[in-house]
């Protein structure tokens, strides 16, 4: 059985990948948003838009376009690599007040 990639170029990518779309699988619309959100930072971006094709397909599209024929796929790996940092100071954080028991606790009373 062939292994499904975990990203695809979509056809009618241009040949410099200036424009291109990507199929993500196993991702949802919680991966797609922050991907999104993380490549509309880059002033090199012209466009960037996702969409989850089919609630029964368990993959999202994703659509850059670049100004002056730019690679999306060098945009794309250094949006990843971003959200990644990004993710690991959250959770380095969120470690750090969990571990020094500074947070307010709710004790529900019945």
């Amino acid at each position: 059985m062939a292994e499904i990639p975990k990203i695809e170029v979509m056809k009618g990518a241009s040949a410099d990948l200036s424009a291109a779309t990507y199929r993500i699988y196993d991702e949802s619309h919680t991966m797609g948003n922050a991907l999104r959100w993380m490549l509309m930072k880059n002033p090199k971006v012209e466009f960037c838009g996702y969409s989850a094709p089919h609630p029964s397909e368990n993959a999202i599209q994703l659509r850059i376009q670049m100004y002056d024929s730019e690679s999306s796929l060098t945009a794309l790996h250094a949006a990843l690599a971003q959200l990644d940092t990004l993710c690991a100071t959250i959770d380095d954080a969120y470690s750090k007040s969990l571990n020094e028991d500074k947070f307010e606790r709710w004790v529900e009373e019945s």
